[in-house]
């Protein structure tokens, strides 16, 4: 069964270094929220109505973001060291990561939150979600 790594912004690497020891089919997942953009493409569309798509600042997000989530997922899939798929996606961040752990063995996730101390707040709001919601077990990792 595969092991659905979670790679988030700031806490990817303890995810892989973790994961290594817990499978070997390994999905490395990245998702990029889409409020931002949404925001941008509404804003255009609102100031200057959608007549010159070229210029939409949205689209210019739209991309900055796949490459940024490319980029990521390259640095992932290298530190991990081992075969695996990647899948970037868009969308709201928690309700894409447990579509995606749906009929995974393991996802592997990162506190994200204040780590200082250990309790629920050292968990954002997003990974509670995914915490409290994914359909297979989840391996909580401090970030190092």
């Amino acid at each position: 069964m595969t092991v659905v790594v979670w790679i988030a912004d700031d806490t990817w690497q303890s995810s892989v270094d973790a994961a290594r020891a817990h499978g070997s089919d390994f999905l490395l997942l990245h998702v990029s929220d889409h409020d931002v953009p949404g925001a941008a493409h509404g804003a255009f569309a609102g100031l200057f109505g959608r007549g010159q798509p070229a210029r939409d600042p949205g689209t210019q997000l739209d991309h900055l973001a796949a490459d940024h989530a490319s980029r990521l997922l390259e640095a992932a899939a290298a530190r991990l060291g081992m075969p695996c798929t990647t899948s970037a996606r868009v969308g709201r961040v928690e309700h894409e990561v447990v579509a995606a752990a749906r009929d995974a063995s393991l996802l592997v996730v990162c506190r994200d939150g204040d780590v200082s101390h250990a309790g629920p707040r050292s968990l954002g709001p997003p990974t509670r979600f995914v915490v409290d919601h994914a359909t297979c077990p989840v391996l909580l990792v401090w970030p190092s």
